[in-house]
C-alpha cells in the first residue's frame, strides 16, 4: 500500500473515530434532562371592589381623558375662582378683596405659562422627578398646576398627547412627614388601605381597572417625593410605539453630566436645587 494511500486510510479512520465519538456524545447529550425552567411567580391580586374603584377615580378630580389643554385650563380656572370667591366674601377690607384678587389672576396665568411643548428642545422638565413620563418630538405637551390648598403641597401635572389628556402625574411633598414615614414601604400602606392591595410591577404599586390605571411610584431616593401616576391604559401601546419610532439614538451622555458641564464656573457638584422647574418647583413648592 501505498504512503499515499495509508495516509488516507489514517484520515479517514480519525474523522471516523472523531463522529463516531461526536455521535456518542450527542446521544449522551439528549439522554440529559434537559434544565428546569425558573418559572417567576406571578402576584394574583384581587381587582378593586366598587368601593376602592370609586375611591381610585376620585384622583382624577373633575378631569376626563381627552380633554383638551383648554378646557383643562377652564376647569381649573373655574375651580381657582370658587377657592377665591370664599376667601373675598370672608372679608370686607376692600384693599384685602383687590389683593386677593391679583392673587387668583397671578395663579391663572402661571398656570397657562406653564405649559410646555416636548418638540426636541431641552426643557427645565428634563432632569426632574417627571423626566421619565415624556418624550420628546412625539406629540407630547405638559401643563403644572400646584394643588396647594386645604393643606396639601403638591404640583398636578398633566400631560397630553396629539393635544389631549391621557395622564396626570401627582408629586407630593413629604416634608411635613416624621422621618420613620418618609419611606416608600409607610406611603404604599397608607394606598392600600383605602384602595386595596396593589400589584407590584417594576417596584411600583399599581392598581388597574378597564378605564384607568393608578401607579404609586417611589421618588425618595432622588427627589424626596412619592408620585401619583394615573393614566389611561388604551393610550399605552400607541404612544410607546411613537415614542420607539422616534426615539433618538442612544448614547453614553447621561443628563446630569450634561447639567455638570453647562455651569459655567466648572463645579463638578452638582446642585439639584437649581432646577427651579422641577426639583424645587415641585418639592418646595417654588417657581
Amino acid at each position: 500500500m501505498s504512503r499515499l494511500v495509508r495516509l488516507g486510510t489514517t484520515l479517514v479512520i480519525g474523522l471516523g473515530l472523531a463522529l463516531g465519538a461526536h455521535s456518542a456524545d450527542a446521544a449522551k447529550a439528549k439522554k440529559k434532562k434537559p434544565p428546569a425552567k425558573v418559572v417567576k411567580k406571578v402576584e394574583k391580586v384581587a381587582p378593586p371592589n366598587v368601593e376602592q374603584k370609586k375611591a381610585l377615580a376620585e384622583l382624577m378630580g373633575s378631569f376626563k381623558f381627552g380633554m383638551s389643554k383648554d378646557e383643562v385650563i377652564v376647569q381649573l380656572t373655574k375651580s381657582i375662582d370658587e377657592r377665591y370667591a370664599d376667601q373675598i366674601k370672608g372679608t370686607n377690607d376692600v384693599y384685602q378683596q383687590d389683593k386677593l384678587r391679583k392673587e387668583k389672576n397671578k395663579e391663572v396665568t402661571r398656570i397657562k405659562q406653564s405649559f410646555t411643548e416636548f418638540t426636541g428642545k431641552k426643557t427645565g422638565w428634563d432632569v426632574s422627578v417627571i423626566d421619565s413620563e415624556f418624550a420628546h418630538n412625539t406629540e407630547e405637551a405638559m401643563l403644572v398646576y400646584w394643588e396647594n390648598q386645604g393643606g396639601k403641597n403638591q404640583r398636578r401635572f398633566f400631560f397630553f398627547h396629539g393635544g389631549e389628556l391621557w395622564k396626570m402625574f401627582i408629586a407630593i411633598d413629604t416634608k411635613s412627614l416624621a422621618d420613620d414615614q418618609r419611606n416608600f414601604g409607610f406611603f404604599r400602606g397608607l394606598m392600600e388601605a383605602r384602595y386595596g392591595k396593589g400589584a407590584t410591577i417594576e417596584g411600583r404599586a399599581v392598581w388597574k381597572v378597564p378605564e384607568f390605571e393608578v401607579h404609586a411610584i417611589d421618588k425618595m431616593a432622588f427627589y424626596g417625593a412619592f408620585g401619583l401616576l394615573i393614566q389611561n391604559p388604551a393610550k399605552l401601546r400607541a404612544i410607546a410605539e411613537i415614542r420607539a419610532a422616534n426615539a433618538p439614538v442612544k448614547t453614553n451622555k447621561d443628563a446630569l453630566i450634561d447639567v455638570i458641564k453647562e455651569k459655567p464656573d466648572g463645579d463638578s457638584k452638582v446642585n439639584l436645587d437649581e432646577n427651579k422647574d422641577a426639583i424645587d418647583a415641585i418639592i418646595s413648592g417654588g417657581k
